[in-house]
């Protein structure tokens, strides 16, 4: 009889515990970072410059994605070679918006998708981490695309594990931000080649990225 009500005082204390924490954290909210907006982002990255101005999204489509902040702009490489970068940065996730998958979006534009892979980005300083790899088609046109999930320190490819990640450090930082990053590239010569050139705009523009979607 004592030991079952030694059993029941502690469950009730542990109950307590998680409500008081589970209510400061509401109260609380998402805990504030400092960023600068993606429309800063350098217009010139290693040997990639800007060409043209930045896209914009229709009011439609801005209402589905529901991103804080974003940024689609061209990049030009020293020999000619453009690429198209693309950030969808959320301030939180906590209230259901959250970054899109291109498995999802894509498809839905009259894109196919097909040769999925893994590939790894290696940063200016050594660092690296895994992104995802698909050949995409629309019509006669072929590209290839590299995108990752990022915050909060975190370079991850597995949508899954991004999800996983933000629950972790809502709980643990206060901080659900994150983004979703894209470069697609033109398969002109070859799939190798264009592998090549998104991967180095990849590495390039993350080396500098967290100013925008902080660590």
């Amino acid at each position: 009889m004592i030991r079952t009500s030694v059993r029941f005082g502690l469950l009730l204390v542990v109950i307590l515990v998680a409500g008081i924490l589970v209510n400061a954290w509401a109260y609380l909210g998402e805990a504030h970072v400092v960023r600068k907006q993606l429309k800063d982002f350098p217009r010139q990255v290693g040997a990639w410059r800007q060409t043209g101005a930045d896209g914009r999204l229709d009011n439609e489509t801005l209402k589905v994605l529901r991103a804080s902040d974003y940024l689609m702009r061209d990049y030009r490489s020293a020999d000619g070679r453009v690429a198209n970068f693309y950030v969808g940065y959320y301030a939180t996730q906590r209230d259901g918006a959250t970054y899109h998958s291109p498995l999802n979006c894509l498809p839905g534009s009259g894109w196919t998708m097909s040769d999925p892979a893994r590939v790894s980005i290696n940063l200016p300083d050594g660092r690296a981490f895994t992104a995802n790899r698909y050949l995409i088609q629309n019509g006669d046109r072929k590209d290839l695309l590299v995108y990752w999930y990022q915050g909060r320190g975190r370079a991850v490819a597995s949508e899954y594990w991004g999800k996983f990640y933000t629950v972790l450090d809502s709980v643990r930082l206060r901080r659900s931000d994150g983004a979703m990053v894209r470069v697609t590239i033109p398969v002109d010569k070859s799939e190798a080649e264009a592998l090549q050139m998104a991967t180095d705009l990849a590495a390039r523009a993350t080396f500098v990225l967290p100013e925008f979607v902080p660590d």
